[in-house]
């Protein structure tokens, strides 16, 4: 039995991706309705940027005191009375300062802050020579994160509706209804995993969101266009129904599909820990986190969601239907005892298939069972006997 990366590398079809389907559907089912609940009941831990606050920060080169996050929130907490909303490690060597993010402070808390973060830390100024002007502060407004918002609202609209469009001229309706669905999944799942792990929302994250519908979308439309190509002239032919056709096509990309998966994910991944670990919970971080999930989420949509969603809608088709209905015959036919096949009816293409094969037994030679199997091409065709050596010729010795 040939292993599973020897069935992933030659793509014979041998996961039955499509048959499984309805358990597919569940599993989708259950993660959207727990994501839109969490979104619904619990929401999003906005950033600074969306509800407007305070930024304070100061360099951490030439403190008298080693500068952590957990000592900072600490002195925050105990000057301002409650806890900040972040507080990152920004940058590295001579370039690395501490941010702290919080709600908006007023003069006399901003005072108290200062004094209280300079006689615990004493940051050193431009001059070389600690002061307390070396810790600044910046008012943040929620209009810029809202701004950003309705604006990657608006190319989100216009992404889907320029998708829409592409997929229903190049492919079919069929499967542009497949991929938006496989799309909007990608964003509540995305949306909901934040929202339920509670990462912070920021103008990052909005702009990584928009990027992994693309890398979605790209993966989807390798797979149907190897749909296409195998259910071309399908409806003329009894050997394959189109879900039999689009599990093949699956299977022939599934590796392709994983190998482009792994391949975004490696640089992400980088990315992710630059971020983190030389630059803080930073633009990087989140930016690269919010892709993460997202092309996690886009893959397995696009080989578990998209391409079954497809095979259920096409064979709502009446057409499809009775394709498969001719398939299901001609195999049991195949397959039934010598003068136990089935009645064809007034099916007029199964018919002219088995004229087919009919003209194909005359003409061979070969008995009517093993020539249906022949023209299926799930037998070989019959060899003849080579002459034996010692067999007489018939002419008698003078």
């Amino acid at each position: 039995m040939p292993s599973v990366f020897a069935r992933l590398y030659t793509g014979t079809g041998a996961f039955d991706v499509v048959g499984r389907r309805k358990t597919w559907y569940v599993a989708f089912g259950v993660l959207v309705a727990v994501c839109v609940v969490s979104i619904v009941l619990r929401g999003f831990n906005l950033g600074i940027d969306f509800t407007g606050g305070t930024q304070i920060q100061f360099p951490t080169a030439g403190t008298s005191a080693p500068v952590e996050v957990e000592s900072v929130r600490a002195v925050y907490e105990q000057a301002v009375g409650e806890e900040p909303a972040a507080v990152q490690v920004a940058g590295t060597g001579a370039a690395q300062s501490v941010q702290i993010r919080s709600e908006t402070l007023d003069a006399a808390q901003l005072v108290t802050l200062k004094d209280a973060l300079f006689a615990e830390f004493a940051p050193v100024g431009p001059d070389g020579v600690p002061s307390q002007s070396a810790i600044s502060d910046s008012a943040v407004s929620g209009s810029w994160g809202d701004q950003i918002t309705r604006q990657a609202l608006i190319a989100l609209a216009v992404f889907l509706v320029l998708v829409t469009v592409f997929l229903a001229f190049y492919f079919e309706r069929s499967m542009a209804i497949a991929a938006l669905v496989a799309l909007v999944h990608d964003v509540v799942v995305t949306a909901g995993i934040y929202s339920i792990i509670g990462f912070e929302v920021t103008p990052s994250t909005v702009i990584g969101l928009l990027t992994i519908l693309g890398f979605s979308l790209y993966d989807t439309v390798v797979v149907f266009d190897k749909v296409k190509e195998n259910t071309r002239g399908l409806l003329g032919l009894s050997r394959r129904t189109y879900g039999e056709a689009a599990n093949l096509a699956l299977n022939q990309t599934l590796m392709r599909s994983i190998n482009t998966s792994l391949i975004a994910v490696l640089p992400v991944l980088g990315l992710l820990v630059i971020g983190v670990g030389l630059l803080g919970v930073g633009t990087l971080a989140d930016l690269a986190l919010v892709q993460m999930v997202g092309i996690i989420a886009g893959a397995v949509s696009s080989l578990l969601l998209a391409t079954p969603l497809l095979v259920d809608l096409k064979m709502r088709d009446p057409k499809f239907r009775e394709q498969a209905e001719r398939v299901r015959m001609r195999r049991l036919r195949a397959t039934a005892p010598a003068g136990d096949a089935p009645d064809v009816g007034d099916d007029t293409a199964l018919a002219a298939e088995l004229r087919k094969e009919k003209a194909f037994t005359a003409a061979s030679g070969v008995p009517a069972r093993a020539a249906t199997a022949a023209s299926a091409g799930g037998a070989k065709k019959p060899t003849a006997r080579r002459p034996q050596a010692n067999r007489p010729t018939g002419r008698r010795r003078t």
